[in-house]
């Protein structure tokens, strides 16, 4: 009877492994003919007993089960990739296991491939706005290449498009773990024919080609490093996901390794206001103002902050100070203008509620002379800041509708003329 059973066991492991290899078979023909998805049913259709089939059959399965989710891939099925991946990597250790190689150096040399056209799929991913899935296709292509980091920071900055902070977070701070630097040395030579600058692959390349009288005035540069935008960038999604303790380290280490960044000060100016810590906000800001007194982009900048969290005084005397340093910024002047017009706005609340009393009718008055003083000074800054930008579109604008506001029909309608409507 033992005998009879193992008989029949036998038969069917032999029937097992016949029915695999017709499946194989079966896939590598379709696959031939171009009909990967008739190849992957195929392989389907012996997926759950390949785990008991000898290595040399179960190598050949992950091999061309590699081969049928690359082609996939390369017409367009981007879940193909991981699939792929996979398979090919499973080639690998079945073969290592069983010491036996016959799939391996062309898995490898397939994974290569694979690397390239994952960095193809996530450009086209990202040019198509899809920048979580080109991230996961960068961040695979860096762990088949773990040697090329830029992947993983390609992939960090991929997410941060897509507003994928969580990820984009993972990537940072791996890539800060691995103490990525990101810099690169250049090499560039001057055609002497054309006289651009252009270009080389390597030294040896150009000192090849300077030494041919083709080239000339050769230059070595290195690119910046990028572990200091890693470290902020850190500390700014740390920010954005509301982690503030972690964001204040991050922005603690951030400033240690580039204290000189005048933006690190600002955001993490902004960080303690958000904290309530109104003291710390207003002496970081200070700080940052000392950093760079005469740059009329961080005094806007610094009143934009101030703007924001409703320190109108201050903001008016930075953006006056970006205006003193550069009397054309027409930013700073609609800004300005506009911390008038918002107080101005805010006083409409207050009218509105006022009742038909005398008391109230005074008020209301009051109010309205407050509100239209706050108007004009908000019109005048955009008057003045006219005679250095007379055709500005935005200045005549904002100061349309002020005087739109104001009922002021007479310098309405020359504004509006002014512009051309």
């Amino acid at each position: 009877m033992k005998t009879k059973l193992f008989i029949l066991m036998a038969m069917m492991l032999s029937m097992a492994a016949y029915s695999q290899k017709n499946e194989i078979k079966a896939a590598e023909k379709a696959l031939k003919s171009g009909d990967p998805t008739a190849a992957k049913a195929s392989l389907e259709s012996i997926s759950g007993s390949i785990s008991g089939a000898d290595e040399r059959l179960q190598a050949q399965y992950y091999y061309v089960r590699g081969q049928v989710f690359s082609d996939l891939a390369k017409k367009g099925d981007a879940t193909a990739f991981d699939d792929a991946v996979n398979s090919y990597q499973q080639v690998i250790a079945v073969e290592e296991a069983s010491g036996k190689q016959k799939y391996s150096t062309e898995s490898q040399q397939m994974l290569a491939g694979l690397t390239s056209d994952l960095i193809n799929a996530a450009v086209e991913d990202n040019n198509n706005k899809k920048f979580r899935e080109g991230a996961d296709k960068l961040y695979m292509a860096y762990k088949l290449s773990p040697q090329d980091t830029i992947y993983l920071y390609y992939a960090a900055s991929s997410a941060v498009n897509g507003q994928h902070f969580e990820e984009a977070l993972g990537y940072y701070e791996e890539l800060n773990a691995l103490g990525y630097d990101g810099s690169s040395m250049s090499y560039k030579a001057t055609n002497v024919e054309t006289g651009e600058v252009e270009e080389m692959n390597d030294k040896v390349q150009m000192d090849l080609m300077v030494k041919s009288g083709t080239y000339k005035d050769p230059k070595m540069e290195r690119t910046p490093s990028k572990s200091s935008e890693i470290i902020k960038n850190i500390a700014l999604i740390y920010t954005q996901l509301g982690q503030d303790e972690k964001a204040l380290k991050a922005y603690k280490d951030a400033r240690a390794e580039n204290p000189n960044d005048v933006n690190l000060v600002l955001n993490e100016a902004n960080l303690y206001y958000k904290m309530g810590d109104k003291d710390t906000f207003k002496s970081l800001m200070s700080e940052a103002s000392d950093m760079a007194p005469d740059n009329p982009d961080l005094q806007y900048n610094i009143g934009v902050i101030n703007m924001e969290q409703g320190n109108m005084e201050e903001a008016r005397a930075a953006y006056e100070r970006a205006i003193e340093i550069n009397p054309g910024y027409v930013n700073a002047q609609l800004n300005l203008s506009t911390t008038y017009v918002n107080e101005g706005n805010s006083l409409i609340d207050e009218m509105n509620e006022l009742g038909n009393s005398r008391a109230d009718i005074a008020r209301y008055e009051e109010l309205k002379k407050q509100k239209d003083d706050l108007f004009l000074e908000g019109a005048q800054i955009l008057e003045d800041a006219l005679k250095q930008n007379p055709d500005n579109q935005g200045l005549l604008s904002q100061l349309k509708n002020i005087y739109g506001a104001l009922g002021d029909n007479e310098n309405f309608m020359r504004i509006k003329k002014l512009l051309g409507e």
